[in-house]
């Protein structure tokens, strides 16, 4: 059985199998042979090449519009940025990606239009494959579907999934660390829900037959394959209902923002809210023996001071001895710290070089 069949045919067990206490650890082995065998195809998938799409980012963060074809995807581009992305009604008016810049708040926020992804995508229906690798190097990931295919919202979201793309969640809070004898020991810091020799099985399966297991989260065997495999993405996500002037009665999902790209409306709601997903953080340089800059330097919530250095000079960070601050993130103004230092939001900062 090549590898196509084996995976249908773990994927129809798994779904024909009740879920229960009793039929936990074999789940858990098939979702963990299963997960193996995709990450093999599509290693091997990435072998034989092909065209890829790139996405060279620009600005403070890059906010991906992702949805279906024909829903006003690239209409939002041009309403938020001005830029000149190709609109039609017909499938598939976007061929390649399309960037456009917000700039709000101080921050300047990539946005770009990717073809649109369908149902199977994440087989590689459409070149979907090629395209959420695209989206993988995204920020922040904008959901947009129309008043007329709201339904698309869960389809969409499981092509992300299943792409390797956790939408709005951290990472699992599991520490693996492999030895190369001496079992498996698993060690928890909360009750977990799922056995002990499930989650062994589910190692074993990764080849992975000694090492330290500590789990600190109630892991379900999604999360704890996830944490295995170490090579998902974690990006937060925003939902929008698109041409809303056509049916403005209908009902979407409560956490979705209604929007019509074409009329502007509610389009200040969804750039605040592209704002406020991107956590963004604002510091103020302040030259030595000089006076604090009005313009303020835009980051991502945890950045370092190494984080200012780069974005200052990518010199700047070989060449630093230290840096004074004054604001939310020291104990006292002016206080010295070092590259891994992390700054808050209305920070001042003074760095001195050699």
């Amino acid at each position: 059985m090549d590898v196509q069949a084996e995976i249908k045919r773990l994927e129809e067990e798994i779904r024909n199998t009740p879920y229960n206490k009793a039929t936990e650890h074999h789940i858990g082995r098939l979702k963990a042979k299963l997960a193996r065998l995709k990450e093999e195809a599509e290693k091997q998938r990435k072998k034989t090449g092909g065209d890829q799409f790139a996405i060279k980012k620009e600005g403070d963060a890059t906010a991906v519009l992702v949805g279906y074809p024909s829903v006003g995807k690239s209409t939002i581009l041009n309403a938020l940025t001005g830029a000149k992305s190709q609109v039609g009604e017909y499938d598939f008016t976007t061929l390649k990606p399309v960037p456009g810049m917000l700039e709000y708040n101080g921050a300047k926020i990539q946005i770009v239009d990717v073809p649109g992804i369908i149902e199977g995508a994440s087989r590689g229906r459409g070149r979907g494959r090629e395209i959420l690798a695209a989206i993988r190097n995204a920020d922040l990931i904008i959901i947009v579907v129309d008043v007329f295919s709201i339904e698309q919202i869960d389809i969409i979201k499981k092509e992300l999934y299943d792409g390797g793309i956790r939408l709005d969640e951290k990472p699992p809070d599991v520490v693996i660390k492999k030895k190369a004898t001496g079992g498996l020991n698993v060690k928890s810091t909360v009750k977990l829900s799922i056995d002990e020799e499930t989650i062994k099985e589910i190692l074993r399966e990764y080849k992975i037959h000694n090492g330290e297991i500590l789990i600190r989260e109630d892991i379900t065997i999604d999360r704890l394959i996830d944490a295995i495999q170490g090579n998902r993405i974690y990006i937060p996500s925003i939902t929008v209902v698109n041409k809303i002037d056509l049916f403005p009665d209908i009902r979407i999902p409560e956490s979705s923002i209604p929007i019509s790209a074409e009329k502007g409306t509610n389009l200040e709601r969804f750039v605040s809210q592209i704002y406020r997903k991107l956590d963004f953080v604002r510091i103020f340089l302040k030259p030595p023996g000089g006076r604090v800059e009005e313009e303020p330097m835009i980051l991502r919530k945890g950045a370092t001071v190494e984080d200012v250095c780069r974005k200052i000079h990518r010199e700047m960070a070989e060449n630093f001895r230290y840096a004074r601050i004054w604001g939310r993130s020291v104990k006292f103004d002016g206080q010295r710290v070092g590259l891994d230092h992390r700054i808050e939001d209305g920070d001042v900062i003074t760095v001195y070089s050699k």
